[in-house]
């Protein structure tokens, strides 16, 4: 049962990063059918991530009722009626509800997954929550190929949309049965036992959340624009920051698992955070194609490596309410990609792109404080005999 279950949140993984990178990766058509300009983009985009933390406080309210299985497939449900809406030509207001509606699917599955993934990982009694998110990054990746071979036009765009909907449905209706079965929270808790939610830990790893995808939203949005613009690199180059960017995300992720068992989190935690703090001042202070291509991979190791850590961490912090923690701390994600997306573009048009890579490096520096909060084998990670016994 473990391993089936471990399959289908792989699968809810994959298909979530194919619509996603199918959808961020079809702007541009988009855009033209719409006959909008950036400026409505940009909100829309905006729009989706505030909806999608609404999206994860509504999966919070089904898994505290039916579990977190209920909540995955409601998710990938509204993503699957969504998607073929956005690939439709529709009036401006109508794409942009539709839009928004994909948005509370997001997050709703961003965080019944992550529920879904330490369920499964704390039946199998060894970190494997990496490879969950290394199976996203390799679909992402998948996805954005997709829409680089077929969507040379708005139409191609939007079958490659529509098409992304199957994937989200089929999950859904095979995980219906597979997803992992959780234990569902009374809805309705006194408030002495509300109170017992780990609030400081919330908030702690929270904002090692937020400061991750400060870095992930500023080199996603502007890696290409820097070395392009910036730095007069060829076009040809300028994609190659944000690839090499992804191909690091893969490489950790694949990797954390392992390095898990061999050393603490907070070694993991520690050693990552520097890595990518020093690619985001390489960046910042060294203004050369190849050498900010160099620093966009370092930037990188953080991001595939605290995501899966953190979220693992955090569903420990209170096992009875796990899923409660889990939707609080992924509404930080949201936050994160607004702030590296918009604070980063402003400050550019004081310093140039450059500079403002230093908010990224010293938003991620701060996580360093929250370091204690990782808590060692010791205190509760998955033993290395415990790996060895599931092997």
């Amino acid at each position: 049962m473990p391993r089936r279950a471990r399959l289908c949140v792989s699968a809810s993984y994959a298909a979530q990063a194919i619509g996603y990178a199918v959808v961020v990766t079809s702007l541009p058509a988009l855009k033209e059918r719409q006959h909008v300009d950036d400026t409505v983009v940009s909100l829309i985009v905006l729009g989706v991530c505030v909806m999608a933390a609404v999206g994860s406080v509504v999966a919070n309210a089904v898994a505290v009722r039916f579990g977190s299985r209920a909540a995955l497939v409601l998710g990938l449900a509204v993503q699957a009626a969504a998607l073929p809406l956005i690939a439709v030509p529709t009036p401006l207001t109508a794409f942009a509800v539709v839009f928004a509606l994909y948005g509370v699917g997001l997050g709703c599955v961003d965080a019944s997954q992550a529920m879904q993934a330490i369920t499964v990982q704390r039946a199998y009694g060894r970190p494997i929550i990496g490879g969950f998110f290394a199976t996203y990054t390799a679909a992402a990746i998948a996805g954005a190929l997709l829409v680089s071979l077929v969507a040379a036009s708005a139409t191609a765009a939007g079958v490659a949309i529509a098409t992304a909907a199957v994937p989200a449905l089929v999950v859904a209706a095979v995980g219906s049965r597979l997803f992992a079965a959780d234990r569902p929270v009374e809805a309705a808790l006194p408030a002495a036992e509300r109170a017992n939610l780990p609030r400081a830990g919330i908030l702690a790893f929270g904002l090692v959340i937020l400061a991750v995808f400060v870095v992930d939203s500023a080199v996603s949005t502007w890696s290409a624009v820097y070395l392009q613009d910036d730095l007069a690199a060829l076009p040809a180059l300028a994609p190659l920051g944000y690839a090499v960017y992804q191909a690091c995300i893969l490489a950790t992720r694949l990797a954390t698992d392992r390095l898990l068992v061999v050393m603490s989190r907070r070694r993991l935690v520690t050693i990552a955070t520097i890595v990518s703090v020093a690619g985001c001042l390489v960046v910042a202070t060294l203004p050369f194609t190849a050498v900010a291509i160099a620093g966009f991979a370092l930037a990188g190791v953080a991001v595939g490596v605290l995501v899966p850590v953190t979220f693992g961490a955090a569903g420990e912090l209170s096992p009875e309410h796990s899923d409660q923690v889990i939707a609080r701390v992924n509404i930080f994600n949201y936050a994160g990609a607004i702030l590296g997306a918009v604070v980063v573009g402003l400050l550019a048009d004081r310093s140039g792109l450059g500079p403002a890579f230093l908010v990224p490096a010293v938003v991620l520096a701060a996580a360093l404080f929250v370091v204690p909060r990782f808590r060692s084998a010791a205190q509760g990670e998955p033993r290395r005999e415990a790996a060895s016994a599931h092997r």
